[in-house]
């Protein structure tokens, strides 16, 4: 038997006649950019999310990098970052020529500490990006209260995190956040047939400033306000993304039966631990995170039994190539992301995966530790 990590095929049969109505309705059209598909997804997206505003963009590595440029976020000025993410959180502070100031994760759920983030504060600070990791959200209520006290604005990164909740609220509702970006690559829990991003806020000012940032700095054709770039969801994507978001819900829910089994399943076993829930969380569970203290090996025997894994993510990013400087960040200056870069695991999760393969995952992996 063999388990494969992710399933992308699934959810497009499933929902098969209403992206093949998506489509149509596209092409019909004769409109491919900046159209209807665009306007009503931004207007379903923001209402499902609770926000006022949702301004599409072309990747969410864009969403991260546009909501920065539009609080004016540039060289010379800091924005504190996680020590353990994927890289584009840090690409996107450095491609507005700010500079990431990375604070440790707390080791039980990989997420922002809000004590730690205080004492990063410097002078310099003009916003605080926590990153809602493996669909697990980030406590923006207390970051909030960090950020309220020296004007800071926060700027999270939700692209692992659509539809979870923390409190009752869903991530990018609730106004805890300045502006929330999303990604909508193909292998997120909401995905387009392509990159795809967005970013949500209250603000209508920064919205208007988005829509500008994403299209050449232009409100009218051949009319620029501001030097910019063009980084626009398609209106293709647009309708995929309305086709898949009434499912999402239903989706997550079976997203997260699967990590309960998991969870006591692997309750027991010594060696592996899951990742921490934070307290009042509903996460969207993107991914199913363990850690373990052999993490190669138990990898290669789950292959050879057939189930599909992969780490999320090997290399932490003060020690990739990209960001390698000896002198301010050697080995050994973020111990606790380099402990979760050694340690983790991603298991088969998607909403797809049947009860059979759920089992032979439990069992293998049980064999496998």
């Amino acid at each position: 038997m063999k388990v494969p990590y992710l399933d992308l095929k699934g959810p497009h049969a499933e929902i098969r006649a209403e992206l093949d109505a998506a489509y149509h309705r596209v092409v019909d059209s004769g409109w491919f950019v900046l159209g209807e598909e665009v306007r009503a997804f931004e207007e379903e997206y923001a209402a499902y999310c609770g926000a006022a505003h949702c301004v599409s963009v072309a990747t969410g590595c864009d969403a991260l990098e546009l909501a920065l440029r539009a609080l004016d976020i540039g060289p010379g000025d800091e924005v504190v970052v996680p020590s353990a993410t994927y890289i584009a959180t840090w690409l996107a502070v450095s491609e507005t020529g700010a500079d990431v100031v990375p604070v440790e994760v707390d080791p039980d759920t990989h997420l922002l500490d809000p004590a730690a983030v205080e004492a990063a504060i410097t002078p310099a600070t003009r916003a605080v990006m926590p990153v809602h990791l493996y669909g697990q959200p980030a406590d923006l209520p207390a970051l909030r209260r960090v950020t309220d006290r020296h004007g800071l604005a926060i700027v999270d990164d939700a692209a692992q995190a659509h539809g979870a909740r923390l409190h009752g609220t869903r991530v990018g509702g609730g106004g805890h956040a300045t502006a929330t970006a999303f990604s909508f690559y193909p292998g997120k829990n909401l995905g387009a047939l392509g990159d795809g991003g967005g970013v949500l806020t209250d603000d209508a000012e920064l919205a208007d400033r988005l829509r500008l940032l994403r299209n050449y700095g232009s409100r009218s054709k051949y009319h620029h306000e501001l030097k910019s770039t063009n980084s626009r969801l398609d209106e293709l994507h647009a309708a995929v993304l309305r086709a898949k978001l009434p499912h999402l819900d239903r989706w997550n829910a079976r997203r997260a039966e699967i990590a309960d089994r998991y969870r006591t399943a692997f309750a027991d076993l010594p060696g592996l631990r899951p990742t921490g829930v934070p307290e009042g969380a509903e996460p969207s569970w993107h991914l199913y995170v363990v850690c373990c203290d052999d993490r190669d090996a138990v990898q290669r025997r789950l292959t050879e039994a057939g189930v599909g894994t992969l780490i999320h993510y090997p290399v932490p990013v003060h020690l990739s190539p990209a960001y390698a400087d000896a002198e301010r960040w050697p080995a050994g200056t973020f111990p606790q992301a380099e402990a979760i870069a050694a340690q983790v695991l991603s298991l088969p999760m998607g909403p797809h995966l049947s009860d059979g393969d759920v089992s032979y995952v439990i069992d293998a992996v049980r064999a496998a530790v």
